[in-house]
């Protein structure tokens, strides 16, 4: 993917590729992807409810209701979801947590978490992870930042951090 003429710098990230690891100073290294927001504002904005929460945790998106506004593009704190601009047709993509896999029961977990060999990406239920990250700060306190970073930002988020760098989201 190239970036379009008026992005400033390419975060990676596309309508292809819906996740991304950015670089941090000290050789520090940060997944970017949809963090799966509690009380998402992408579905609020969305006049014909294509983008919804599902009661699993995933915002999922219906590309068959969408109008093609890009609202949740704007209106997204993270700045997570693309458009297809090359395609005729062009939809908003973003990563749904493999919800339609895991769902039909082809998958157990998202890939992403079932792909890492060191599980330094987990999937559970939000409050299991939620007591994990506490517990490895309070086992580890000189290692991490006493923070689990999406436990409450933007009103909580699906997907939790634990870092030893402040992540500044």
């Amino acid at each position: 993917d190239r970036p379009w003429r008026w992005q400033r710098r390419i975060d990676d990230l596309s309508a292809t590729r819906w996740t991304t690891i950015l670089s941090r100073p000290g050789k520090h290294y940060v997944r970017k992807q949809c963090r799966h927001c509690l009380d998402p504002a992408c579905v609020s904005v969305c006049p014909v409810g294509a983008m919804h929460k599902t009661p699993e945790g995933p915002v999922v998106y219906n590309p068959d209701i969408c109008m093609g506004c890009r609202y949740c593009m704007m209106a997204c704190p993270y700045g997570i979801p693309r458009y297809t601009w090359a395609e005729a047709v062009p939809y908003v993509r973003k990563c749904i947590m493999c919800y339609d896999k895991i769902k039909g029961g082809e998958l157990d977990q998202p890939a992403c978490t079932k792909a890492c060999p060191a599980e330094a990406t987990i999937y559970g239920n939000r409050d299991d992870l939620l007591e994990a990250a506490h517990r490895k700060i309070e086992e580890k306190p000189d290692l991490y930042i006493p923070k689990v970073f999406g436990e409450h930002e933007v009103g909580g988020t699906s997907v939790l951090y634990v870092s030893d760098i402040n992540l500044g989201f």
